[in-house]
């Protein structure tokens, strides 16, 4: 089957490449609002950008309407957050973080999460996340015809917090990070499923 993306909707357009596109990290946004409000929330679109500078990047979409969700809003006025790393055992409390609440809602309570005083940036960190990436805002790009818009967030990162028990000999292990990832539909996958393959020498 081949599908022409500019005859689908909004919908079809998105089942088609969040099902193309797996398994997806998950970025659990952590930020401050200028009302000093707590907000997290999870954001699938993430990647790695660059090394030096280390650079990740996000995107959010905006709300049916086309207005912006309190993530971006957040980020905006503050110019930093944190990403958390979302491993098994805090899916249950991502999974609660990513409904939509009210800007003046502190999802940190919603969730039952712990915020916790970050060392180089203003908004909290995940205490619960096994692994959390202090950023600064570098760039905000924008994609889209309103109201259909997407703005993909590029921050540098200043501090990587990871728990001690994950690294050795300077190595994160993946089997014990048990991070979860994100498919098409209301699927999540496990990443505890490994194999490894060494790279070619040529």
């Amino acid at each position: 089957m081949k599908i022409d993306p500019v005859g689908l909707d909004s919908r079809e357009i998105h089942e088609l490449m969040v099902g193309c596109v797996v398994p997806r990290p998950i970025a659990f946004v952590s930020m401050i609002g200028e009302d000093g409000v707590y907000n997290v929330a999870p954001f699938s679109f993430f990647t790695l950008l660059s090394m030096h500078p280390t650079v990740v990047g996000f995107a959010i979409g905006r709300k049916r309407g086309g207005s912006k969700k309190d993530t971006l809003v957040n980020i905006e006025f503050s110019r930093d957050y944190v990403i958390n790393v979302v491993s098994e055992a805090i899916a249950p409390a991502m999974n609660q973080a990513s409904g939509d609440y009210p800007s003046h809602v502190d999802e940190f309570k919603e969730a039952g999460l712990t915020p916790v005083a970050s060392d180089l940036v203003k908004p909290p960190r995940v205490a619960e996340s096994p692994i959390q990436i202090e950023c600064r805002l570098m760039q905000i790009m924008e994609f889209g015809v309103f109201p259909r818009i997407h703005n993909f967030i590029v921050g540098e990162v200043l501090a990587v917090h990871v728990q001690d028990d994950l690294i050795v000999d300077g190595v994160i292990k993946s089997d014990r990070l048990k991070a979860v990832g994100r498919l098409g539909e209301d699927l999540y996958c496990r990443t505890g499923d490994l194999f490894e393959m060494k790279r070619p020498r040529t």
